[in-house]
């Protein structure tokens, strides 16, 4: 309790943050598809969303290390607020995306400062707690988000200043806290080439899994409406997805720390191929039905991440924590820039189910490069403890390097 009462501000940031920025993804979805946008220009939206992401994640180390935290803070989250509130000054979709790039900007900035804050906070007797408390509070404010949107009326103005006003809310914690800023942490240097020379597979699983995620966070609500589901309930389709990897954390770690992570990471992705099966089968079973294939679809592919992330720091040593860890988000962030423009093309092409038909394509061939590595390479003991990993800045590295050092 007291270790939660001393990073009140800093969660409480960040369930704001993820009410505000964290929600304008599905709401541009749903608000794109009423002003008539195309799938393709809905996907490319999302498109733009990771793109600032990325930009974010590499700007915000150097921000800090110009302004200090607390205003490299204020500005990412007002860089966020203005995308939000500009919505419903120009309607396109052009314009739109510029504006998902700040978006994208606000999230891994803030996220990299709320984390290096956290990192120069926590010791090794506290860093277990706090991550674990962090994750969750993380999650919690993303499920909140989601389902945010089934009371928030698609391209109406309330809307979009109710996210803004979270958004610009989410400043007044960490703006406001007694807590000293932290000294400014060294930017990690950007090597993509590290994590493909520790592991080609891990490398793999992390494209498959930002082609994955962004596919399904960006464009599940055009997927949700294309198969008959209402504002309110395409919150809940969201938010099953979300409770569904959240669930699977615990039990993937399970797995990963003691079997062959390649054998876990496989399992997983073919796992992964069947939930896509079942959910376009469940499509035409009704609101629950539809509800369970999500959940099913976030059970199976959100530790994909985290399995190819330890997997890749098995073949690191401690001096490489922190870099390796912005080599595998670098990679992932290119996989979600690519996809939601794809498979909201895919989408307008084929029909809803061509959405999962690209997923499943994409693991299949992640199976056949971890058959084809363990082919190449026996298993390596001993290994690092799996982290469940959350996919937010370059410098979440440095948060969870020493729990990977620990004996699994």
């Amino acid at each position: 309790m007291r270790l939660l009462i001393s990073f009140a501000a800093l969660f409480l940031s960040v369930v704001l943050l993820q009410l505000g920025a964290g929600g304008i993804a599905p709401l541009d979805a749903i608000s794109g598809l009423a002003a008539g946008f195309t799938r393709a220009e809905v996907g490319l939206l999302g498109s733009a969303h990771f793109l600032g992401f990325f930009i974010g994640c590499w700007w915000a180390p150097r921000l800090m290390g110009a302004i200090g935290h607390s205003r490299a803070f204020a500005a990412f989250t007002a860089m966020g607020t203005i995308g939000i509130l500009a919505h419903v000054l120009i309607v396109g979709p052009w314009a739109w995306a510029g504006l998902r790039v700040m978006s994208g900007l606000c999230v891994a900035g803030a996220y990299t400062v709320i984390e290096s804050w956290l990192q120069s906070k926590v010791t090794n007797a506290t860093r277990g707690r706090a991550m674990g408390t962090y994750r969750m509070v993380d999650m919690a404010g993303s499920l909140m988000a989601q389902l945010l949107i089934g009371v928030l009326e698609p391209g109406a103005y309330v809307s979009y200043v109710i996210l803004s006003l979270f958004c610009c809310a989410a400043l007044l914690p960490l703006t406001l806290t007694r807590l000293s800023q932290p000294e400014t942490p060294e930017a990690p240097r950007l090597r993509p080439g590290l994590a493909w020379s520790r592991s080609p597979l891990a490398v793999a699983g992390v494209v498959v899994s930002g082609l994955t995620a962004a596919a399904f966070r960006m464009v599940g609500p055009v997927y949700g409406v294309e198969v008959g589901l209402s504002p309110d309930r395409i919150a809940l389709f969201l938010a099953a997805f979300v409770a569904g990897g959240a669930l699977s954390q615990v039990p993937a770690g399970w797995l990963a720390d003691r079997y062959d992570r390649r054998w876990v990471l496989i399992g997983f992705s073919a796992a992964g191929m069947a939930a896509c099966a079942a959910t376009v089968a469940l499509s035409t079973g009704g609101v629950a039905a539809v509800m369970l294939g999500a959940g099913l679809f976030g059970l199976a592919t959100f530790p994909v991440y985290s399995i190819s992330a330890a997997h890749a720091h098995d073949y690191a040593d401690a001096s490489e924590r922190v870099e390796l860890s912005a080599a595998l988000m670098f990679l992932f962030a290119l996989g979600a820039i690519a996809s939601p423009y794809v498979v909201s093309g895919l989408i307008e092409r084929y029909g809803p189910a061509a959405m999962f038909a690209f997923v499943a394509v994409a693991h299949a061939v992640l199976i056949l490069i971890g058959l084809w590595r363990m082919l190449r390479r026996p298993s390596r003991p001993p290994r690092t403890a799996y982290v469940a990993t959350p996919r937010t800045s370059f410098l979440v590295g440095r948060l969870f390097g020493r729990n990977r050092d620990r004996a699994p």
